[in-house]
């Protein structure tokens, strides 16, 4: 594991780090914050996030970014690493009365260097759609038609007449935890929120003037799907009602055709997106699950959350292959690296190589959906017909509450443990007991003796972290687990005794509580000992503030902090910008 040292080293922010493909570097002139470059107080706030469009503007600048601090909005040209960033000269600034921004979404379909859809989600529960690069207000969601006739947000000063605290949403009136564009859709959009439903809405529909009323579509186990009752087309189309406690984040499939949704009762949920049927569900070690991803291919999905983890879960399996230990606090976002990713052959499919657009570039949704479905084809067929060993890589990586972000590598012999194995290797430990360990002493580990990346590994440190995180849930006393939650989640002090309300209202209760315990062991939640434990590539110390935003580009990887800076790592061989015009990532620098 690439553990951090003691004192003043496990303290210092770094500005770089290597991999086995090189050195990343921090871009500080490629750095966005407000335009006064003053750090935000985030006392009470909503996360800071991110969103990205490319307008295909032929001047070669077609990146836009997207991203809000407290009560405001900023949209600028993302110039990356190749040019500091200009933060006097936003493209459209918006200043927010009596809510705040939550999260925000371009649709990749509809963009153009003249006019984008930006849909941003609210505290207080309502659905924005805007038009940045127009300066123009299209419509307003979660609201009542009388009120979106008088509701003004502000824009560069512009007096907000409606008070958006005013409990009279018609729809739902918590906060947006989720929004996201349909994939290959121009017009629909899929909005979650902190009640634990999720709404399915038409951007040419109204929301009409009257609460809605709802018709049971499908039910399942802990889910439900009811459609809006109207003699007119009215929003929502569909109502999802999704666990117990907060829907917080969910994330559709590469091919669209499936939605994958992280609770905050500790599971994670994969639907069939059109049929509404449950796929599949895996269940944390412990505490909520707060972010979730798909692999390139939507072979694999990474979830994390309150119980410090990544967890790796197969698609076509339907279970946990690894956990990954490496943050002292809960993990924020997890995303996948499409650039890093990689097969060792010619079999390459497009989307494993591809940036986040290539999945958006398609002229129909259907033929977006066909090529998926051929790629999942393709690698079945050679993984289970071809005898030669294969090289698979997945890159991933994670943020979390302790201001560190970690890269992942996730390799054949985690994913294909019944083949021969290849020449690369991932830090990996893999672990067999016959027994759970009992309580307080360290439980025996047989190392799997095909990966030899275990000789490298730590093993006194990875027995005291097994046991720690095994026997946590079953046999702390109430006191001692509250003690444990408060020192590794040091970095939640800054949050107001509001929010901390509001987080200690989410939490299960004994019965829940009592339940999930029973999963523990099971193809759900598999103990410690029962399935591989990754060690991060990279594990570091990237900011004073906790960690909201992790994104992959082509040329590099963006980060965001709770103060409201957003931070360009420059990928290797691509930071120009570092050795011309910053000094301070120069190669005299912090090297890792």
């Amino acid at each position: 594991m690439a553990a951090e040292g003691g004192g003043k080293e496990m303290n210092e922010i770094k500005t770089q780090f290597t991999t086995r493909e090189g050195v990343y570097k921090l871009l500080t002139h490629s750095e966005y914050s407000r335009p006064n470059r003053v750090p935000f107080n985030s006392q009470g706030s909503n996360p800071v996030k991110v969103s990205f469009v490319n307008v295909n503007d032929q001047s070669g600048n077609g990146d836009r970014i997207c991203f809000n601090v407290g009560r405001e909005l900023y949209f600028y040209i993302y110039k990356g690493v190749r040019k500091a960033a200009d933060l006097s000269k936003p493209i459209d600034k918006r200043i927010y009365k009596g809510t705040q921004p939550t999260c925000h979404d371009f649709n990749p379909l509809t963009a153009t260097a003249e006019s984008v859809s930006l849909l941003v989600g609210f505290s207080a529960g309502q659905v924005q759609l805007i038009d940045p690069i127009k300066k123009e207000t299209s419509k307003l969601f979660n609201e009542e038609v009388d009120k979106q006739v008088c509701s003004v947000f502000w824009n560069e000063g512009s007096p907000f007449l409606d008070d958006p605290s005013d409990p009279s949403r018609l729809i739902d009136k918590s906060r947006v935890t989720c929004v996201r564009w349909v994939p290959g859709s121009e017009s629909l959009f899929l909005v979650a929120h902190s009640s634990g439903s999720m709404y399915l809405y038409n951007v040419e529909n109204t929301c009409g003037t009257t609460a809605p009323h709802y018709q049971l579509l499908k039910q399942g186990e802990n889910y439900a799907v009811h459609t809006c009752k109207s003699k007119s087309a009215r929003n929502p189309l569909l109502r999802w009602t999704v666990g117990e406690g907060a829907l917080n984040e969910f994330a559709f499939s590469p091919d669209g055709k499936f939605l994958a949704c992280a609770s905050q009762d500790g599971f994670l949920r994969v639907f069939g997106f059109d049929a509404a049927e449950l796929h599949g569900t895996m269940k944390s070690y412990f505490g909520g699950l707060l972010c979730v991803c798909w692999s390139p291919d939507g072979r694999y999905i990474v979830a994390g959350g309150e119980d410090d983890l990544v967890t790796v879960w197969s698609f076509l399996d339907c279970r946990v292959i690894a956990r990954g230990h490496g943050h002292k606090s809960w993990v924020s976002v997890v995303a996948f690296d499409h650039c890093t990713t990689s097969v060792e052959d010619g079999d390459l499919p497009a989307e494993f190589s591809g940036s986040d657009e290539d999945f958006h570039e398609q002229n129909h949704f259907s033929a977006g959906r066909d090529r998926a479905n051929s790629s999942h084809s393709r690698l079945s067929k050679r993984n289970s017909t071809d005898s030669r060993p294969v090289s698979v890589t997945y890159r991933f990586g994670s943020v979390g509450q302790d201001t560190q972000l970690c890269l992942w590598d996730l390799t054949e012999d985690i994913l294909f443990p019944h083949l021969p194995l290849s020449r690369t290797r991932t830090h990996t430990n893999v672990m067999s007991a016959t027994s759970p360990p009992a309580t307080g002493q360290t439980p025996t580990l047989t190392p799997n003796t095909t990966t030899k990346a275990n000789s490298i590994i730590d093993s006194a440190f990875i027995a005291t972290s097994v046991s720690k995180f095994a026997t946590l849930s079953l046999h702390d006393s109430r006191k001692e687990r509250h003690e444990k939650d408060h020192k590794r989640n040091h970095s939640m002090g800054h949050i107001s005794s509001k929010s901390s309300d509001k987080l200690n209202q989410l939490s299960l209760s004994k019965t829940a509580k009592a339940d999930a315990a029973k999963t523990l062991g099971t193809t759900l939640c598999p103990r410690m000992e029962e399935v591989p434990l990754l060690e991060p590539l990279v594990c570091k110390k990237i900011a004073h503030e906790r960690l909201t935003v992790l994104i992959f580009l082509e040329d590099c990887l963006v980060t965001a902090c709770q103060e409201g800076f957003v931070c360009t790592w420059a990928r290797p061989g691509k930071g120009l910008l570092s050795s011309q015009n910053n000094p301070a990532n120069s190669p005299s620098g912090t090297v890792v």
